[in-house]
C-alpha cells in the first residue's frame, strides 16, 4: 500500500481513500472515507449469486433508500481495489434492466447476500441472450396453449 508523509503526518492511500497512520507527534488513525472498507471487502459474493443493493437517492433535498436486486453477472478489478465493480441485472416488466455499481461507492448503504449459487463462469454475460430466448419461447407455447393467432409481444431485445 503506497504511503506519503506531509509534516508530521503518514498516510496510506488506497486509490482515493487516504488513512492517517500515524503522526511523529502521537499515535493517532483517521478514517477519511464513509465506507466500512473491511466489510464490502468480505462480503464473499461471486457471479451467479443474487444480491440486494440499497443504493443513497437525493430527492428534493432529503436522501431516500432504493433497492435493486437481481443476478450477479460480472465482478471487475479485485476485490480490493477501491474501483472494484460488479453487475446486477434484474428483469422488471419483461425488460431487463442492468446497474454498474462500484463496490465501495459512498451512495452504496448496504449489500445484501440474498441467494448463494454456484456458477461455473466468472462472467454470466450469456444470460441475456438466454433470457430473450426463454421470453420467445414462452410466448410461442402460450399462443398454441390458447388456440389462438399469435400477436406480435415486444419482447426485450
Amino acid at each position: 500500500m503506497p504511503g506519503f508523509i506531509i509534516g508530521a503526518w503518514h498516510f496510506r492511500c488506497m486509490g482515493k481513500n487516504c488513512v492517517v497512520v500515524s503522526s511523529r507527534m502521537t499515535k493517532t488513525a483517521m478514517k477519511l472515507t464513509p465506507v466500512e472498507m473491511d466489510a464490502r471487502k468480505n462480503l464473499g459474493f461471486r457471479s451467479g449469486d443474487t444480491v440486494r443493493v440499497w443504493s443513497k437517492i437525493l430527492e428534493k433535498g432529503k436522501t431516500r433508500l432504493q433497492a435493486f436486486e437481481g443476478l450477479v453477472l460480472s465482478r471487475k478489478h479485485g476485490t480490493t481495489g477501491t474501483n472494484a465493480m460488479f453487475t446486477i441485472r434484474k428483469v422488471s416488466n419483461a425488460v431487463g434492466v442492468e446497474r454498474i455499481f462500484p463496490l465501495y461507492s459512498p451512495n452504496i448503504d448496504k449489500i445484501e447476500i440474498v441467494k448463494k449459487s454456484k456458477a461455473r463462469r466468472s462472467k454470466l454475460y450469456y444470460i441475456r441472450t438466454k433470457a430473450t430466448k426463454d421470453i420467445r419461447r414462452k410466448i410461442k407455447k402460450a399462443s398454441f396453449d390458447t388456440g389462438e393467432p399469435k400477436e406480435k409481444i415486444e419482447t426485450e431485445a
